[in-house]
């Protein structure tokens, strides 16, 4: 068997993208998975331009049992934020939000890795973000 997993898309708009993404684990647990893969956004209405990024503007999350690292997607994948176990909060980053740092191969997405997963364990985790256009 494996986790039970779900994604959502709440809304795909020109400027706002707002995803949810659940998790009941078997002990199998998510290394790397894509989460936000910015080719499958919706492009800007007026421009036509594909999405090539996202900006995340804040986080509502709910951890039991285990941990969950958010990952910039890149050649090396850059750590994004570490939302701690058996922990739930809402994380906003403001007018600015939390740019995406990675460097070389930098595709944009976000990947999730789930840490210290153990059967019966979950997450859920929502995720509001502005797009970034080239």
């Amino acid at each position: 068997m494996a986790d039970v997993v779900t994604s959502q898309t709440i809304q795909d708009g020109a400027r706002q993208v707002i995803m949810s993404f659940t998790n009941v684990s078997d002990g199998t647990g998510e290394a790397a998975v894509k989460k936000v893969d910015v080719s499958a956004l919706e492009s800007n209405p007026i421009t036509g331009a594909a999405c090539d990024g996202v900006t995340l503007q804040s986080i509502t999350f709910s951890n039991f049992g285990m941990s969950v690292k958010l990952l910039w997607d890149a050649s090396t994948d850059v750590l994004c934020l570490h939302l701690p176990a058996d922990y739930a909060d809402t994380l906003d980053f403001g007018d600015g939000g939390l740019k995406n740092n990675s460097g070389s191969g930098k595709t944009g997405d976000i990947m999730l890795t789930t840490v210290g997963h153990g059967s019966g364990d979950a997450y859920t985790v929502t995720l509001t973000m502005n797009k970034n256009y080239a």
